[in-house]
C-alpha cells in the first residue's frame, strides 16, 4: 500500500513537472541600472516594467502532437523560405502541408530578407527548406520528402486537426525600437543604440 502511494504521489510530481515546461513563461524587466532583462525565473521586487509571454518548451507548440512527430519537430525543427509570386514556394508549401510537417515560414520580400537568406543557407534562389541542419536550396519533392524521414518525420500526416502553424513572419523583420521611461521623466527618447541592451536567456528572434 505505502509503495502505491508513493508511485502515485511520483506520478503526480511528473506531470505538474511537464505541464509547467509546456506552459513556461519568459519575463522581460528593466533593473534599477536602467539594464533590460530576459528570463524564464520571475523578477526581483525591484524590477520595473515587467512584461510575461508565454513560451512553448522546445521552441514549438508540440504539447498536443503525437510522440513520433513532437520529437522530430523538437529535434529538427522545420523553416520555409518563401516569397510572393512563386510556384516553386506555393508547391513546396502544399507538400509540407500535405504530409503534416509543423513549419515555421520565414518570407524574403526586401533587400535586409535578401541578406537573412543568403546567411541562411549560402545562396538566394527560393523556395529553401531547412530541416534541422539539413538544408535544401530549391524544390525538389523527392529531396525534401528525404530528407524530411531522414529527420524523423512521420510519411504520412499525424497533424491533429485543430493544429495550425504561426503566420508566416519576414526573413529579417524590422525590430522598433521602443523608449524606456526613466524614473523620474516623463518620458525618454533616441534612437535605438541609446536603449540598454538585452541580458538573460531570451531564445534567438524573441520579441515581446
Amino acid at each position: 500500500m505505502k509503495k502505491t502511494h508513493s508511485l502515485h504521489s511520483l506520478l503526480s510530481l511528473l506531470f505538474l513537472l511537464g505541464a509547467a515546461s509546456a506552459h513556461a513563461q519568459l519575463y522581460k524587466w528593466v533593473g534599477p541600472d536602467g539594464k533590460v532583462t530576459y528570463s524564464d525565473t520571475l523578477p526581483p521586487a525591484s524590477a520595473r516594467q515587467v512584461e510575461t509571454k508565454p513560451v512553448n518548451a522546445g521552441g514549438g507548440n508540440t504539447a498536443d502532437l503525437p510522440y513520433e512527430l513532437s520529437e522530430a519537430v523538437k529535434n529538427n525543427p522545420v523553416t520555409l523560405y518563401t516569397t510572393a509570386k512563386c510556384g516553386a514556394c506555393d508547391e513546396g508549401r502544399q507538400l509540407l502541408a500535405a504530409r503534416g510537417i509543423p513549419f515555421s515560414e520565414k518570407t524574403v520580400n526586401t533587400d535586409e530578407d535578401v541578406s537573412k537568406l543568403r546567411q541562411v543557407s549560402g545562396a538566394t534562389q527560393l523556395p529553401v527548406l531547412i530541416v534541422g541542419r539539413n538544408k535544401q536550396n530549391r524544390f525538389e519533392a523527392n529531396a525534401w520528402g528525404g530528407a524530411l524521414t531522414a529527420a524523423g518525420y512521420p510519411e504520412t500526416s499525424k497533424l491533429p486537426k485543430t493544429y495550425r502553424n504561426a503566420a508566416a513572419e519576414a526573413a529579417a523583420p524590422v525590430v522598433k525600437a521602443t523608449a524606456l521611461k526613466q524614473p523620474g521623466s516623463q518620458s525618454a527618447t533616441g534612437p535605438a543604440d541609446d536603449l540598454p541592451p538585452a541580458i538573460g536567456n531570451a531564445p534567438p528572434g524573441f520579441r515581446f
